[in-house]
């Protein structure tokens, strides 16, 4: 199934405002999509352990367990792709809820093409990650490799321990490897095109993932290109 084809994908809507839940069910069903509707954190856990889905639209503000617990717990059984819906727009709750898992975050009141849009990019990631045969894809430099299926890292044969954040932004610079990334294209493809926080989030995270692989193990990895940005090269 093409990801630019939304139908017959099965959603899981964890939404306790009816209003808007059932204004998502009735979009997501018109784009052919099965949609079903959970209104409480706790039981969307249980669903989604017991259940298969292939994205889940998750608010934050839920009864039961809040959203970002639900996307912490979710994440030690599956790597389902989940999109937190909010009306909070601090952006301290937009680097949470990534850095627990999530795959994205829109706030409301959102545009239905928007929200679609951001489902079709996770779903294409998703895909790339699981490589179109149904084989696992592998990007490696050097020492360092990527399962992407897996969601691990490895540096020979010692597993690497990151973030949600850290781990998406290594993807990308692995994918365009020995190619000079600019802070605009980084934050554009890792952070999203509407990100309005500060710019120096992308060298805070450059020097996470320095600390975690460069010094860690004594390879330089990710090489500064002064004035311009960052490329991962041997």
């Amino acid at each position: 199934m093409s990801v630019k084809d939304m139908k017959g994908r099965k959603v899981l809507i964890v939404e306790d405002e009816r209003r808007i839940a059932r204004f998502l069910q009735m979009e997501l069903e018109h784009e052919g999509c099965t949609a079903a509707v959970e209104d409480n954190g706790s039981r969307a856990c249980e669903r989604l352990a017991r259940e298969e889905y292939d994205i889940v639209l998750l608010d934050v503000m839920l009864p039961g367990l809040d959203g970002f617990s639900v996307c912490r717990k979710v994440r030690e059984f599956s790597q389902v792709p989940i999109i937190m819906l909010t009306a909070r727009d601090d952006i301290e709750d937009k680097v949470q809820g990534l850095d627990i898992g999530a795959d994205d975050y829109i706030t409301k009141p959102f545009a239905t093409p928007e929200l679609l849009a951001r489902m079709r990019v996770v779903l294409r990631r998703q895909a790339a990650a699981s490589g179109s045969d149904g084989s696992e894809e592998v990007l490696s430099i050097k020492r360092l490799c990527m399962y992407l299926a897996r969601h691990e890292v490895m540096v020979g044969d010692v597993h690497v321990e990151l973030t949600k954040k850290e781990y998406d932004l290594l993807e990308y610079m692995m994918r365009n490897k020995r190619t000079v990334l600019s802070r605009d294209q980084i934050l554009s493809n890792v952070w999203g095109y509407d990100y309005m926080g500060d710019t120096n989030v992308v060298d805070v995270y450059i020097r996470y993932l320095r600390q975690k692989l460069d010094d860690k193990f004594g390879e330089k990895y990710i090489h500064t290109m002064r004035g311009v940005g960052y490329v991962i090269k041997e």
